[in-house]
C-alpha cells in the first residue's frame, strides 16, 4: 500500500504582509537578526506523522529547540490508519493464504490435515496492537530527545512565526514552522460512505467484518493490497477502475505480470473504463450495496452491481482545508501547498517564498509516500539550519506489499522511452527472472521479474521495477545505486550473495550490458 499519512491539525502560515522572498530556484535565506529570547522554539512542527516525526528527530540532531503539534493524532495515518496496521493485516492474511495453498505446500513436501481457520477479531487485534506499540515508541522517542509535544491542534496567526493552540489562549512562537498535516482519503462525488458497508482504508483496517463480496473502487496500491487481504480471508473482489486497465499507475509490463500472479488465480474480476457514479450503502446481511456505473468516456449508464460492501480506494487529498491558507494570502493547487525544491512554501504556484514557512509530505503533493515525507522533513531541517539540500524524488522507491510484492524506483518504461526520444539517446533494458533464481525456487516462489532501464550513452540507470518475492526489500539496492550515481556497468560488476533473491537483480544488471549471470 502506498505508505501516506494525515494529521488532524492546523498549520501556521506566515503573514502575507511580510516581505516575501525572491526566486524559487534557490534556497532563500530569511533576512534580519532574531534572538532566541524572541521565540519559544527554534522550530515548531504542525503534524506528528512520519514526516513531522522525522523532521523533529533531525532538528534535535541539529541543536534546534523543537516542539511538535500532534492534534491528538501522534503517528498520523501511517502509524494509526495506514502503513503499519495494513502490513499487519497483510502479514496475517498472507499466512492464511500460504497455509491454504495445497499445491504450494505440496511442492515443499508439506500437507495440512484439516481446515485452516482464523479469528477475525484477533487478526484485527494484531493490526491495532501493532499500531499502538509503534505509536508509543514514536512518542517516547520524541520525549527522550527533549522534543516538546503539544497535544493541541495548531492554527494560523496573522502575526507570523507563531502558532495558536486551538481551544486555548496559548500562542507558541517559533523562528521557523514546518507544515506536516498529511492527507485524508478521497471520496468521489456520488459515493456515500457509511463506514460500515461503504468505507475507505481508514475503516477497512479495523476489519470489523469480512464481506463475502466486496467491490474496490480503484486498483492502485491501496486497492491492490486490500484485494490481497480480502481474497486471503475468503472474499470475492471486484475492481472498479476508471482507466482502461487495472493497476494503471504501474509500469505496464510489470502490471501484466502482476495481473497474471495476483488477479487471475484469485477470486477477483474487474470493470475498467467506468466510474462508480453513485454508491448507496446497504445493511450487512440484509441489504446489498448498490453501485451504479457509467462509461468513463460517454458518461452513459453502463451497469449496476449489488455487492455486500464497497471499499473506496481512489487516492488521497491533502489535509489543508482548515489551515487558513486563504487568510494568509497563500494559494493552493487542488489543496496542495506549493513549495520550491527546498520545501519552502510559496504564496502561489510559481510564486514567491513565504519566509520561515516550510511544508512537507502529502500536504505538498510532491510524492505521497510516508518515507518521502520523512526525507522532505530532514531536507527542510537542513535548509533551516543553513545547509542547502534538495530531495531527488526520482530516487525514492515505492512498494506494494501484496503476495508477491511489487516495487519500483525511478521512471517506468513509457516515461523512459519518452525521455530517450526527447533527449536523443537509446534506451537499454535488462531483465531478471525469479524462475531462474535458486532461492526463489527453493521457496517454490518462481513467479516474477525484475526490469532495469538505462541510458545507453551515459550508462545512467533510469528506473527499476520488480514484481516477485520480497520485491520491497530488493528495490532498496537499486534506489541506493541511483542516488549515488552508480552506472549500469558498475552494477553489473558487483558480487551478489549466492543463493539469494538479489541475484535476480544481478541477472538484470548483467543482461543489460550483454552478459549472462550464472
Amino acid at each position: 500500500m502506498l505508505a501516506v499519512f494525515a494529521i488532524s491539525s492546523l498549520a501556521f502560515l506566515g503573514s502575507p504582509s511580510r516581505p516575501v522572498a525572491r526566486p524559487q530556484g534557490r534556497l532563500v535565506a530569511s533576512r534580519g537578526v532574531v534572538r532566541m529570547a524572541d521565540f519559544d522554539y527554534d522550530l515548531a512542527i504542525i503534524g506528528c506523522g512520519v514526516g513531522g516525526h522525522g523532521a523533529a528527530l533531525h532538528a534535535v540532531s541539529k541543536g534546534l529547540k523543537t516542539c511538535i503539534f500532534t492534534g491528538g493524532d501522534a503517528g498520523g495515518t501511517c502509524v494509526n490508519r495506514g502503513c503499519v496496521p495494513s502490513k499487519a493485516l497483510l502479514a496475517a492474511s498472507g499466512r492464511i493464504r500460504e497455509m491454504r495453498d495445497d499445491e504450494h505446500l505440496k511442492a515443499l513436501g508439506i500437507s495440512v490435515n484439516g481446515l485452516v481457520e482464523y479469528d477475525r477479531e484477533k487478526v484485527a487485534g494484531h493490526a491495532n496492537g501493532l499500531a499502538s506499540r509503534v505509536k508509543g515508541n514514536l512518542v517516547n522517542s520524541l520525549k527522550a530527545l527533549g522534543v516538546d509535544i503539544i497535544e493541541a491542534k495548531g492554527a494560523v496567526t496573522k502575526e507570523g512565526q507563531a502558532v495558536q493552540c486551538v481551544g486555548e489562549d496559548r500562542v507558541v512562537k517559533a523562528k521557523d514552522i514546518i507544515i506536516a498535516t498529511g492527507s485524508v482519503p478521497f471520496v468521489p462525488p456520488g459515493i456515500e460512505v457509511d463506514g460500515k458497508t461503504v468505507f475507505t482504508s481508514d475503516e477497512a483496517l479495523q476489519l470489523e467484518w469480512v464481506p463475502d463480496w466486496v467491490a474496490i473502487v480503484g486498483s492502485g496500491y491501496i486497492g491492490l493490497e486490500f484485494s490481497d487481504v480480502y481474497t486471503a480471508l475468503g472474499s470475492e473482489v471486484t475492481f472498479i477502475e476508471a482507466m482502461d486497465r487495472i493497476m494503471p499507475t504501474f509500469d505496464q509490463q510489470i502490471a501484466q505480470v502482476a495481473q497474471r500472479v495476483l488477479v487471475r488465480p484469485r477470486a477477483i474480476d474487474y470493470r475498467t473504463s467506468v466510474f462508480a457514479s453513485k454508491v448507496t450503502p446497504g445493511v450487512p446481511g440484509e441489504k446489498p450495496v448498490r453501485i451504479e456505473m457509467i462509461d468513463a468516456n460517454t458518461k452513459e449508464h453502463k451497469e449496476t452491481l449489488e455487492v455486500d460492501a464497497v471499499m473506496v480506494a481512489t487516492g488521497r487529498v491533502p489535509f489543508t482545508k482548515s489551515l487558513g491558507l486563504d487568510e494568509a494570502g497563500i494559494e493552493t493547487v487542488r489543496g496542495f501547498v506549493q513549495t520550491n525544491d527546498y520545501m519552502q512554501v510559496l504564496d502561489k504556484e510559481g510564486g514567491d517564498v513565504v519566509p520561515h514557512l516550510y511544508c512537507i509530505g502529502d500536504a505538498n503533493g510532491k510524492m505521497m509516500l510516508a518515507h518521502a515525507a520523512s526525507a522532505q522533513g530532514i531536507s527542510a531541517v537542513e535548509n533551516i539550519a543553513g545547509t542547502e539540500h534538495k530531495v531527488n524524488h526520482l530516487n525514492i522507491p515505492a512498494a506494494c506489499f501484496t503476495h508477491p510484492e511489487i516495487a519500483f524506483v525511478g521512471m517506468d518504461e513509457a516515461a523512459a522511452k519518452a525521455k530517450a526520444e526527447d533527449e536523443g539517446f537509446e534506451l537499454g533494458i535488462g531483465m531478471g527472472n525469479f524462475r531462474a533464481n535458486s532461492k526463489a525456487l527453493a521457496e517454490a516462489e518462481g513467479e516474477g521479474v525484475a526490469k532495469v532501464m538505462f541510458d545507453k550513452s551515459s550508462r545512467k540507470v533510469l528506473g527499476v521495477h520488480i514484481v516477485g518475492l520480497h520485491a520491497a526489500d530488493l528495490i532498496q539496492e537499486c534506489a541506493n545505486a541511483m542516488e549515488l550515481g552508480t552506472t549500469i556497468d558498475e552494477l553489473a560488476m558487483i558480487t551478489h550473495t549466492h543463493p539469494t533473491l538479489s541475484e535476480v537483480l544481478d541477472e538484470a544488471f548483467k543482461g543489460a550490458v550483454g552478459r549472462t549471470a550464472h
